[in-house]
């Protein structure tokens, strides 16, 4: 697995991870020089290898030479995973860290932001993962590896249900996004306003929308016959999006519902609030 990305994006978090999940994970290492790692017989057992432009030599157009050369060799699967932010968020990291870009020298971080991204784009291009870790958490990132990369024998794609906000944005890991602004809103009344949808009088006030069991049924009905395609399509990693307006109420409760529905088809099953526990946000 070559593992590469934008800077502060995640790559050593990602390689660390992978080392944890057993791969055997080094750092920097020229795409030139991995074909000495490969012995007539392929890998003894997993490798992830990071490269990116601190790397010694890069150059994007003789990188996907090179793993087009790597990709055709015998013996070996090859995968391009890419580690993406938004450059917001690469900003402040770089300035909460206190770090410089490799790219900057001395001119502010969005330049050096702004020249990797032209040297990278192709490389995204044929990236056969893309991560987003604009939204993520250090265990959100291990989350999403452990789905697309574990190493352990399983059958299907591993499922994530994230509700979220739409004022905050869409999920931009989201394979199925859906849009449950359309029922009750608990947040017109009082008394439900502070609790979420993981509180039994929110759950039931939205139950009462005599337009909700036909939508989830229908709901559930179009996700069904999706799961197994995605698994003979090769799919890993499943992730179904459930928004409202303010991330707390409806969409909370519908990403709960699905997930227990989910719990019968599959046990590789997670759930995440994306939103709930942000300040400001309210349906």
């Amino acid at each position: 697995m070559l593992v590469t990305g934008v800077s502060g994006a995640g790559k050593s978090s990602a390689l660390k991870v992978l080392e944890d999940l057993g791969y055997e994970a080094v750092d920097n290492l020229p795409v030139s020089l991995i074909g000495r790692l490969v012995s007539d017989g392929g890998l003894p057992h997993p490798i992830a290898i990071g490269t990116d432009i601190r790397t010694r030599g890069f150059d994007a157009g003789g990188f996907l030479r090179d793993l087009e050369q790597l990709i055709q060799r015998p013996g070996v699967d090859v995968t391009l995973l890419f580690l993406d932010c938004d450059d917001e968020i690469l900003g402040r990291r770089f300035e909460e860290t206190r770090r410089r870009h490799p790219l900057a020298d001395e001119r502010p971080i969005s330049d050096g932001l702004r020249q990797e991204r032209e040297q990278m784009d192709k490389v995204r291009e044929q990236a056969g993962v893309l991560i987003d870790t604009s939204d993520m958490e250090l265990k959100d990132l291990k989350r999403t590896l452990e789905g697309h990369f574990a190493l352990d024998a399983h059958t299907g794609p591993a499922i994530f249900v994230t509700s979220f906000s739409f004022r905050r944005g869409l999920p931009r890991d989201a394979d199925l996004v859906f849009d449950v602004r359309f029922l009750r809103n608990p947040h017109y009344d009082p008394d439900l306003r502070p609790l979420s949808g993981c509180d039994e009088s929110v759950s039931a006030y939205i139950s009462e929308d005599e337009g909700f069991q036909p939508f989830f049924d229908n709901l559930t009905r179009l996700i069904e016959p999706l799961i197994p395609r995605y698994a003979e399509e090769g799919k890993n990693y499943l992730t179904i999006a459930v928004g409202c307006t303010g991330g707390r109420h409806r969409s909370v409760f519908v990403a709960e519902k699905l997930n227990t529905w989910l719990g019968g088809k599959t046990t590789r099953l997670q759930l995440r609030h994306r939103d709930l526990d942000k300040t400001g946000n309210s349906d």
